[in-house]
């Protein structure tokens, strides 16, 4: 007869993984990720196939998967069937956008956290609320229907990184020709860059410190980088420079 496990020894086990940063259960059978899909037949493949494989650029094929998306619609859709970063596999969900499609105004954030990861759409945790006070005190609001005081909200990455991590220069690089796209598709006529992985995925450049308040063209449209609302939860001193750029980014709004 089989013994049973030790409570403690359950404890402890439970206790280990979270020190490694295992901070919430994705199943109740753990996913090997180094093994094939039981649940297909192994399929021969030719050498040709393995070369092509082999030499396939990730960057390249996201490029021709963005291109040939019409709509915001497809673009969700592709996004969801591109299988090159592996960052999916440990989402429970694509989050892709938030807000209105004809606002002026289009946030760049970074990568979905755990409640966005939840719930499927972007700033919706503290940082979100957060980031929707700072928008109200402007007059704005990602629910209002009229495209002059809505704005539209995505990110660099649309999968959560494990613990929370800064994506990889991989990562942000194979998601670049989407989140191009994306600003093609919804055509603002600001983009705010919100921390420093958009401005590096779009400006190629860190150090929020300095590049915060200060205008940028991206794809052809003004753009303007902001100190990120995680950041600003951190460190409130910083609150000060955020409303500088809040006033600036409205009377930029009021000037076209």
């Amino acid at each position: 007869m089989m013994a049973m496990p030790d409570p403690n020894d359950i404890k402890a086990l439970l206790d280990w993984q979270a020190e490694l940063g295992a901070d919430e259960p994705l199943g109740e059978v753990p996913a090997n990720r180094y093994v094939a899909d039981p649940g297909h037949q192994k399929a021969e493949v030719a050498p040709q196939a393995t070369q092509s494989a082999i030499a396939t650029d990730p960057v390249s094929v996201a490029a021709e998967m963005a291109r040939e998306s019409a709509s915001l619609e497809d673009l969700r859709q592709t996004m969801g069937e591109y299988r090159h970063c592996d960052l999916y596999k440990g989402a429970r969900n694509l989050v892709f956008c938030d807000g209105q499609p004809q606002a002026r105004v289009m946030i760049l954030g970074e990568a979905p956290g755990r409640e966005e990861d939840v719930q499927g759409k972007p700033f919706v945790g503290r940082a979100g609320q957060l980031l929707d006070k700072m928008l109200g005190a402007i007059g704005m609001d990602r629910a209002s229907p009229d495209p002059q005081s809505a704005v539209y909200i995505t990110n660099v990455l649309p999968w959560r990184p494990p613990q929370n991590r800064e994506p990889t220069p991989d990562e942000m690089a194979m998601m670049l020709p989407f989140v191009k796209r994306h600003i093609e598709l919804v055509d603002p006529d600001v983009l705010v860059l919100m921390g420093n992985v958009s401005c590096q995925a779009m400006l190629g450049r860190k150090g929020i410190t300095r590049l915060r308040g200060n205008w940028q063209e991206v794809s052809g449209r003004p753009c303007l980088p902001m100190f990120h609302p995680a950041y600003l939860l951190r460190n409130p001193h910083a609150k000060r420079e955020a409303w500088a750029d809040l006033l600036e980014l409205k009377a930029r709004l009021l000037a076209e």
